[in-house]
């Protein structure tokens, strides 16, 4: 956490928490959404700011909840998520690379959604792959040993074909997208606790 922010929470420790207006989509980007976003269930316009993004992701945390949030000075910024806390990408010269930019490591469980959204675990670290670079991925997975073809995949995926899959050794398990949040412990839009 920046020190300026630590000095903001000392100086200022009772700010109300703001929720809504900030999310994380499934491509990695940080999204701000005003109340018309949110009044029509719209993602809300990308942050592009370099400076504003590098704010946001020194600062990036979690609750005991296990809500995402944002401290921007005294006020906790809860995030909601499209998809996972963290979104990963394939880097050529660092393997996976985490939206803030923190390599995420060698996958420990790998999981895929009924519609193909690869999630990946390392430690307590949660992340769907960014579905631009699932062409760069498909060329690592293997069904029972083998290179698997599109089509097996997809049979695999909506459970008309058994067999192992794996992403480099590691066994992938199929997981219901909307059992994510539950299976992961966070929560994919916070709201505020009841007083």
């Amino acid at each position: 956490m920046d020190d300026i922010v630590k000095q903001a929470l000392a100086k200022w420790p009772n700010v109300p928490h703001c929720y809504g207006w900030l999310a994380l989509d499934a491509r990695g980007n940080w999204r701000m959404r005003d109340e018309r976003a949110q009044h029509l269930n719209l993602p809300g316009d990308k942050l592009t700011n370099v400076a504003l993004v590098g704010f946001i992701t020194r600062n990036y945390a979690a609750d005991e909840r296990g809500c995402w949030y944002f401290q921007n000075g005294p006020q906790r910024v809860y995030v909601d998520l499209e998809a996972t806390p963290y979104i990963v990408r394939t880097d050529p010269a660092d393997g996976w690379r985490l939206h803030t930019g923190a390599p995420l490591g060698t996958p420990e469980a790998a999981f895929m959604t009924e519609a193909g959204a690869l999630v990946l675990r390392h430690g307590d670290i949660v992340a769907q792959l960014d579905d631009r670079d699932f062409a760069d991925v498909l060329p690592q997975l293997r069904m029972d040993g083998a290179p698997v073809a599109d089509e097996v995949l997809l049979a695999w995926l909506d459970g008309r074909a058994a067999g192992t899959l794996s992403l480099n050794g590691v066994a992938v398990e199929r997981v219901a997208a909307g059992q994510l949040a539950t299976r992961f412990g966070y929560i994919s839009v916070p709201t505020p606790t009841a007083a």
